[in-house]
């Protein structure tokens, strides 16, 4: 894990170096941004690209299915990632996790007709293919690696416990709905109450900065809308309702939106770190890689 931490700053150090050097200002800010924001949706990134790809360049009369080849593609991809040191063992066990628990709520609402997969595929279970737990691992691997390329600290984070209780209500709210009254309109109120004050410092070249990690949230939920609509673009999967050529509904960004929570939640079981009861405040140093922020100091008493 230090050897891997070291590595990742070493790259990001000469490359932080490199776009000051040639880019510098706000322009320089924002390639270093999105760049960093690319190398750590990599996962992802693959797994959309190869959807994209196969959509247009499969043969539906090849022995291999589509399906069957992005569930194979999915699983050489992790393996490369933690051959290469892309992501920890530690990391993989809680994406894991992720994956698992995400493969469950395809099955249910499969099952509860809230979508489906209409091509065959040899790797497919109770009407789901495999790969489509790949996808919620993909939002796993991001947050992992996102948290660790820009240094993130999340301060001040509320108790750890009512974090978890708020993403087991989530979760559990996605199955609960199909038989009860849908309580998303409270979970979202419980979102911004409960991470009203907390902030996301991250380290992008120069400075530390910092967002609502409510904001951070939502324009996450916003690139995994775009995403989703790629895949219903390309027929990997198809939304109950949804005609040809209609974007996904703004209902499922919703929905991203409070999954990214339990998300978070699950990669923060091995980002503990990260996380500060304390409020934060920025310390600038002569140098942008000696930029951190520290706990910010106890108010004094008059």
């Amino acid at each position: 894990m230090r050897h891997l931490h070291e590595h990742n700053l070493t790259i990001e150090r000469r490359l932080g170096d490199a776009v000051r050097a040639r880019l510098p200002g706000v322009f320089g800010e924002f390639v270093m941004f999105v760049f960093k924001q690319a190398w750590a949706c990599l996962f992802g990134g693959l797994l959309l690209v190869m959807i994209v790809a196969t959509k247009y360049l499969w043969n539906p009369e090849w022995a291999l299915q589509r399906y069957d080849f992005l569930f194979l593609f999915a699983i050489a991809t992790q393996a490369l990632f933690l051959r290469f040191k892309l992501e920890t063992w530690e990391e993989a066990r809680v994406i894991l996790l992720f994956h698992l628990t995400g493969t469950a709520m395809e099955w249910f609402k499969v099952h509860a007709g809230s979508w489906a997969y209409p091509e065959p595929g040899f790797f497919k279970l109770l009407g789901v293919p495999l790969f489509s737990g790949f996808m919620y691992a993909s939002v796993g691997s991001y947050m992992a690696r996102v948290i660790r390329i820009f240094s993130m600290q999340f301060a001040p984070y509320p108790p750890f416990w009512t974090t978890v209780m708020l993403a087991v209500a989530i979760y559990v709210n996605f199955f609960a709905h199909h038989f009860l009254p849908d309580i998303r309109l409270v979970l979202f109120a419980a979102t911004l109450i409960l991470y009203a004050r907390t902030r996301v410092w991250f380290v992008n070249t120069e400075r530390s900065r910092w967002m609502p990690l409510p904001l951070a949230a939502f324009l996450s939920s916003l690139a995994l809308w775009v995403a989703e609509n790629v895949g219903t673009a390309t027929g990997t999967w198809l939304y109950s309702g949804q005609l040809q050529g209609q974007t996904v509904s703004f209902a499922k960004l919703g929905s991203w939106y409070l999954l990214l929570y339990v998300a978070f939640v699950t990669v923060t079981l091995v980002s503990r770190s990260a996380l500060s009861r304390a409020p934060l405040q920025m310390v600038k140093e002569t140098r942008a890689r000696s930029t951190r922020t520290e706990p910010a100091p106890p108010p004094q008493r008059g």
